[in-house]
């Protein structure tokens, strides 16, 4: 099983995962059955794209403010959550109706699910 495939199981208001690399080239995605995407393939690859240059520019105030935990961008129609693993970027959406407990609890098996990346 891919590691998407165990992320996406995690709960039902998962919409979509992905892990990208350092260069926001999309290694593996999947969108949960019975979803539909909200952006064309040529629009998730931009946006994996922008999150590789992102966690470049983020990385510039480790030192002063310390490594990011995750980054949460809320939507009208999607929460999009990132996660920095070492070597890796994981990228995931929910539905915009998640509480904050919940979408921590998510966030936490996430990084268990991801960390030897």
């Amino acid at each position: 099983m891919e590691i998407v495939e165990d992320i996406i199981s995690l709960d039902s208001t998962m919409r979509f995962a992905a892990i990208i690399d350092l260069k926001g080239n999309i290694l593996e995605s999947i969108m949960k059955k019975g979803k539909t995407s909200l952006k064309s393939q040529k629009e998730e690859e931009h946006f994996c794209k922008q999150v590789a240059q992102r966690r470049k520019m983020r990385q510039q105030f480790n030192k002063s403010l310390g490594q990011v935990r995750y980054v949460q961008v809320e939507r009208e129609k999607v929460t999009q959550m990132v996660i920095y693993p070492k070597r890796k970027t994981v990228y995931f959406t929910l539905e915009p109706y998640v509480g904050a407990a919940k979408k921590m609890t998510i966030v936490s098996k996430v990084k268990k699910i991801t960390a030897h990346l």
